[in-house]
């Protein structure tokens, strides 16, 4: 078994393999805070290109923040039908906006930016719908805060590596991961962003695409199931 320190060079490298397979980019807002929320609470099991047509279609309906939390909730898992189970996620938008806007007086959630990292993980958190992978990405993305999101295709990547162990969940591989990584967002916003995208295009779900894969030589995975095949 590795120990903590071989890991964390582990992790080093696996970072260093992936950006110069897909490149680093800045770490800068893609979107306010506020559609990021939603945006990311649309995004659960489903593809970035229905979370986006689902968002638009929704916004295009009802217009502002206050109209969707006063909406009809059928009206509004109508309209964000392209995104998985929408009749679960209409009523937690909703009550989402409902609690931001009592607590907060209006829908913005900025104040994050002057919060405490746990504590603003526990801000989020609270909210209907919302758990550590939303509120990890919206804290990551918006507020440049040192947090580690773990989606699934992160954490099928990691998991192959052998960064953290098979029977780590994605919900622990948020800490898990973030005890192994240098504590800053430059860093930890692009470790996603590889894993992520390596997960979509190699590190596939049923049959990874090993060949070209730039990690297999120190992959956990790669090493059981195909090296020995070669």
């Amino acid at each position: 078994m590795q120990t903590q320190p071989n890991l964390a060079a582990k992790a080093l490298e696996v970072y260093r393999l992936l950006t110069e397979r897909y490149g680093e980019r800045p770490l800068k807002p893609r979107r306010e805070p506020m559609h990021e929320l939603i945006s990311t609470m649309l995004s659960q099991r489903t593809t970035n290109a229905n979370e986006a047509l689902a968002f638009q279609r929704m916004w295009d309906r009802f217009g502002s923040w206050e109209v969707i939390r006063d909406a009809d909730v059928n009206a509004l898992r109508d309209a964000i039908s392209p995104s998985n189970y929408p009749e679960v996620k209409a009523p937690n938008i909703k009550a989402t906006l409902a609690q931001i806007i009592q607590l907060r007086g209006a829908p913005n959630i900025d104040f994050l930016a002057d919060m405490p990292v746990e504590e603003a993980l526990e801000w989020l958190m609270a909210l209907p719908g919302v758990g550590i992978k939303t509120a990890s990405l919206v804290l990551l993305f918006c507020f440049s805060k040192p947090v580690m999101p773990v989606d699934t295709h992160v954490h099928r990547v990691s998991q192959r590596v052998g960064l953290i162990g098979a029977k780590v969940g994605t919900e622990a591989a948020h800490r898990v991961l973030l005890d192994l990584l240098p504590n800053e967002p430059y860093f930890l916003f692009n470790f996603h962003v590889a894993n992520l995208r390596h997960g979509q295009q190699l590190c596939v779900w049923g049959n990874p695409k090993c060949e070209p894969c730039p990690l297999k030589m120190l992959c956990n995975w790669y090493q059981a199931n195909r090296a020995t095949r070669t």
